[in-house]
């Protein structure tokens, strides 16, 4: 999936398709949420803390893997 660069001090890049979010972590991890819209992930985008409005939002909310 196409990622791109964000400007967070939690993350580095986002991408969504069709319902699957990707974060890059700036740690180097990547993980898949599952069943994200893309409403959601536009709010990600927008919001002024990219960090808070992970783990307020996303985190523990949506099915998730690590990919890489």
């Amino acid at each position: 999936m196409e990622r791109r660069p964000v400007e967070s001090s939690c993350l580095s890049s986002a991408g969504h398709q069709g319902t699957t979010l990707e974060l890059e972590f700036r740690s180097g991890s990547v993980y898949a949420y599952a069943d994200v819209p893309e409403t959601e992930y536009r709010a990600l985008l927008a919001a002024p803390s990219l960090g808070r409005y992970f783990h307020a939002h996303i985190r523990d909310r949506y099915p998730y893997r690590r990919v890489g």
